[in-house]
């Protein structure tokens, strides 16, 4: 995939970046080497390679699953202008 400079304007428009005519040739290039590269990935045989979470092979740490800080629902909307029934109650914004 190869990104011309009117996609340039556009990637620039969206992303509420400012960027010079004299600029979008060097952008342009900057885009498509990203582009190669991410093509270049895509082309990598990954077929038996398990999937990691970090480069140092390390056991994720976890917790039970208790709940620790329950039943003091009226201590935690104590502070809030308006509840209702242990919920806070604010303002509608969406119409």
């Amino acid at each position: 995939m190869s990104v011309d400079a009117v996609t340039v304007r556009k990637i620039a428009h969206l992303a509420r970046i400012k960027v010079n005519d004299a600029d979008v040739p060097h952008v342009q290039e900057e885009l498509n080497a990203i582009l190669a590269f991410v093509e270049q990935l895509a082309s990598v045989d990954v077929e038996g390679v398990e999937p990691m979470t970090s480069v140092m092979p390390m056991p994720m740490t976890k917790r039970e699953d208790i709940v620790t800080d329950g039943g003091i629902a009226d201590a935690i909307v104590a502070n809030a202008p308006a509840t209702e029934d242990h919920f806070f109650v604010v303002p509608k914004v969406v119409e």
